[in-house]
């Protein structure tokens, strides 16, 4: 490995900082996904989550993501 130098009060909690990046990325795509088959309407709301959760292939792994 390469050793470089690093700050001294660099410690396992500057990982929180990489972490939270990859769950704000997570909830941006799955959201996109999920944006492209939900239906707003008060009528059809519930059957396009429904659509979602059994229809779509793995819909309900992207809905239980985000």
């Amino acid at each position: 490995f390469i050793d470089l130098p690093t700050p001294s009060n660099i410690s396992s909690w500057w990982n929180f900082g990489s972490l939270l990046g990859i769950c704000l990325i997570i909830q941006i795509l799955t959201g996109l996904f999920l944006a492209m088959h939900f239906t707003s309407d008060t009528t059809t709301a519930f059957s396009s989550v429904t659509h979602i959760c059994r229809d779509v292939n793995y819909g309900w792994l992207i809905r239980y993501l985000h």
